[in-house]
């Protein structure tokens, strides 16, 4: 045999530590959960830090782990590199990081765009994460390697005009994930994952027909749920993906199938 490691084993995350942004809600908290069952320690950032230490806390009461709450507005670069350095102050090391962190704001129609909210869209779904990858992943690379993992969506790969702004921050976040996946290796392996219509905060805000609509046209004939997220990203995040880089993995029932 290959390998004389268990497939439980090639899944563990014990000893590691995972940076997940957006991680007090949706997606990102069932990624921090997922990983903090895996055993690993896990700091939750977000904007809303008090939202971050109840889930930290949560985390720590169910699994042990280490969870540190960390108030981290994406779209800030000075907010980025304050998470790089809580993260190595407090715990010494990362060795996962997550670019989970999105915002799509509904309007009425494109002209209706401002520049203000595309500035914003771009710097929450684009430009943080570029931030947080390069800095993340330089100190994976000067370190013992690690696992970065890009949360875009498959919208970016069939942009609709009613989310335009954001799925073309998206589609950089997919360049961003292709010219870093050889920029460390092989220490550092990114990746990405693409999400398609799940049933989160953004999609709560959609009409009702759209939601009815977006699980009945699905081949699973549902919606995603967060939980449908974290077997992906551990699955990244750990050993299992050894030989994983620069993938762009559908999560999304099957729905961009075609393309």
């Amino acid at each position: 045999m290959s390998s004389t490691k268990t497939p439980a084993e090639r899944f563990d995350l014990t000893g590691k530590v995972a940076v997940v942004t957006g991680g007090s809600r949706g997606i990102g908290r069932a990624i921090v959960e997922a990983f903090a069952v895996a055993g690993a320690d896990v700091v939750v950032a977000s904007r809303k830090v008090d939202r971050c230490e109840a889930v930290a806390t949560a985390v720590t009461e169910a699994t042990g782990r280490r969870a540190l709450a960390v108030r981290c507005h994406v779209g800030r670069w000075e907010d980025c590199d304050a998470l790089v350095e809580a993260t190595y102050r407090e715990l010494g090391r990362c060795d996962v990081l997550v670019n989970n962190a999105g915002m799509s704001p509904l309007y009425p129609d494109l002209p209706s765009v401002t520049e203000e909210y595309y500035d914003k869209v771009h710097a929450v779904n684009a430009r943080g994460p570029f931030r947080l990858a390069v800095l993340f992943g330089t100190r994976m690379s000067e370190g013992d390697g690690g696992s970065i993992v890009n949360v875009s969506t498959a919208g970016s790969l069939r942009p609709d005009p009613s989310d335009l702004p954001y799925t073309m921050a998206k589609a950089g976040l997919n360049a961003l994930t292709l010219g870093l996946a050889a920029a460390w290796a092989p220490k550092v392996r990114v990746n990405l994952v693409m999400p398609g219509a799940f049933d989160t905060d953004i999609a709560q805000a959609w009409p009702p027909e759209q939601r009815e609509w977006a699980a009945r046209m699905n081949p699973m004939k549902r919606m995603g749920r967060p939980d449908d997220m974290a077997g992906a990203c551990l699955f990244l995040a750990s050993e299992a993906s050894s030989y994983v880089n620069g993938a762009q993995i559908l999560v999304d029932g099957g729905a961009f199938r075609t393309l």
